[in-house]
């Protein structure tokens, strides 16, 4: 398996843009075919799949910064910390509370496409920093 080094750059390229809002970028870069595992439900694939995934938010201000990277053959796994600011998040009031969390992405990326993205994200300590309170059932 051969690594690519310009993988990791489009990783790091592809969080800046979503940092930074630019969906149609974004879409330049990504496969008619692209899955994302662990997003918003029923996203449609490919570029298509970005827009539905953006239109999920409302106003959101956020910076991805990179904290680890790795990279074999056509594989990118970034461990990254995001800042946000947002109405809600889940259906919690957000306004005016930063949000500070961790998330680890999996790209596949062939030929400079975004094939496909795996995401696992701290929401549970997201929602925590919102005011969400951890009740037990009754049962």
């Amino acid at each position: 398996m051969t690594f690519t080094p310009e993988n990791k750059q489009i990783a790091r390229l592809w969080l800046q843009l979503v940092s930074e809002g630019k969906v149609e970028a974004i879409c330049a870069l990504t496969a008619p075919t692209w899955k994302m595992h662990g997003g918003a439900p029923n996203m449609p694939e490919g570029p298509d799949g970005v827009r539905y995934l953006f239109n999920t938010f409302d106003h959101i201000d956020q910076q991805w910064t990179v904290n680890m990277i790795f990279a074999e053959g056509d594989y990118v796994t970034v461990r990254a910390t995001n800042s946000c600011m947002q109405s809600s998040f889940l259906g919690i009031p957000a306004a005016g509370k930063r949000q500070v969390f961790t998330s680890t992405f999996i790209f596949h990326i062939v030929d400079g496409m975004m094939m496909e993205t795996w995401r696992n994200a701290d929401d549970l300590g997201r929602v925590l920093q919102l005011g969400a309170k951890l009740v037990p059932s009754e049962a």
